[in-house]
């Protein structure tokens, strides 16, 4: 089937759609506490909890402690804080939206990282003094599976419960969060980073698990919102033929950008039309092609070298002709590439066999619950290993010189594959949620 075909429209049923999500509510301003309530602000309790009805709300049994410690600012004079994970739901139709928190405590220094749905990083470790107020702005993408014309993405039986998939946005708050405000806004004009791959670029929802797609929102300021599509164990082709594709393309803006990353699972498929230089070097192609045919701006990346170490204690390239080929592609099609297969080759080289670990799934078991034997796994990458590689790309794109860069934060970490983060150092608020099922593919 053709990628005309995933797309052809269905008028009627496109224009059901879009009448129902111009009917929904998508700019909302929460005032925290129990205290007077600022102008044009909701106030949220501690008892306001999630329901359709409502569309707001705390979520998934979600405690936190409220105080007014009084004043003539009423936005900031009040708060809800706790040093447990908490979560804050509001139903919102498909799209790029503004994000502004303000943190603080008026009698206490805080600490605060916010993740926003499948445990996608979006502020990292923000500080308040006692009697400071900071807000930040952050940009989250909201996706469905619904594409104009009355096709749908065939989603996975796991992807079902994932909260990438859900009719809502969930805001996630770790380590000691004191909240005052939350304000929402629809944001029509951002560049839009559509990502497609496999379990190394998914957002995971679960602990330990983790890919660098859930983490580079965070080395973003407004102006780019990443939609993360990629799902675990898909090929080129299988992305393609569960509409993942038809479904970027939907959507996609001039402007836009499309990063492809494949291989790992690619690598499995034996039909005689199947390798890297047939099927594989053919899907990409395609990719490209009918990403610039929507005035998009195709980045070819290679695909994350497994932790595969040889008889002499250096990574050996476990993935054959695919990233090759994938550098191949680039250059006769003369898109960017970001060579992630070389950049986490040298990471893992400069961590070392043993000390690697650190970047993958190896943890002894019962480290979390139900789980009663190791964790072993040598393609699948924790927290810290995600966030690594997740600069990786941020120094792709940097030396690639594509127009995003001048939306990185400006409180981007120097980092280099060779001279990468201490993992003793570095340190993730785990979410409460967690798994010991492997993601497909390997």
């Amino acid at each position: 089937m053709s990628i005309q075909q995933f797309i052809k429209p269905f008028v009627v049923l496109g224009l059901l759609t879009n009448l129902s999500q111009a009917q929904q509510k998508t700019n909302y301003k929460f005032d925290f506490g129990p205290g007077k309530v600022a102008q044009g602000y909701t106030q949220v309790l501690p008892t306001d909890t999630y329901s359709k009805e409502k569309g707001w709300g705390f979520d998934f049994d979600s405690k936190v402690n409220a105080e007014d410690n009084g004043g003539k600012n009423y936005l900031t004079s009040d708060l809800v804080k706790s040093d447990k994970p908490f979560y804050f739901s509001v139903a919102l139709p498909e799209g790029n939206y503004k994000v502004t928190v303000t943190l603080g405590d008026p009698k206490n220094a805080a600490l605060t990282t916010v993740k926003a749905e499948s445990r996608r990083l979006m502020l990292e470790n923000i500080k308040t003094t006692a009697g400071q107020s900071l807000s930040k702005t952050f940009v989250v993408n909201i996706k469905d599976k619904n594409i104009i014309g009355g096709q749908v993405v065939g989603l996975k039986p796991r992807e079902l419960t994932k909260l990438d998939w859900d009719d809502k946005l969930t805001l996630e708050f770790d380590q000691q969060t004191a909240l005052q405000a939350i304000e929402i806004t629809k944001a029509e004009d951002q560049v839009t980073v559509f990502l497609a791959g496999n379990s190394t670029v998914v957002n995971q929802d679960d602990e330990p698990w983790a890919s660098w797609g859930q983490m580079i929102p965070r080395f973003f300021k407004p102006g780019v919102a990443i939609a993360n599509h990629a799902e675990s164990g898909l090929t080129l082709g299988s992305f393609a033929g569960s509409r993942r594709l038809a479904k970027i393309l939907s959507i996609m803006k001039p402007g836009d950008y499309l990063f492809v990353e494949f291989g790992h699972n690619d690598q499995k498929e034996k039909g005689p039309d199947d390798g890297a230089y047939k099927s594989y070097t053919n899907r990409l192609k395609t990719f490209i092609s009918e990403t610039k045919k929507k005035g998009g701006i195709p980045v070819i990346v290679t695909s994350t070298s497994r932790r595969s170490f040889g008889p002499d204690g250096k990574i050996v390239n476990s993935l054959g002709d695919f990233p090759e080929a994938a550098r191949k592609v680039a250059a006769e099609e003369k898109v960017a590439l970001i060579d992630l297969n070389a950049m986490t080759t040298t990471l893992f080289n400069t961590l070392g066999e043993e000390p690697s670990k650190k970047a993958f799934v190896h943890y002894p078991a019962n480290s979390y619950p139900g789980q009663d034997k190791a964790l072993a796994d040598n393609t699948h990458f924790n927290p810290y290993g995600a966030y690594e590689i997740a600069q990786c790309i941020i120094l792709g794109i940097k030396e690639q010189k594509l127009g995003i860069a001048k939306y990185l934060v400006n409180d981007l970490p120097k980092f280099d594959p060779a001279k990468p983060d201490d993992a003793n150092n570095w340190h993730w608020p785990e979410s409460p949620k967690s798994s010991v099922v492997k993601p497909d593919g390997n």
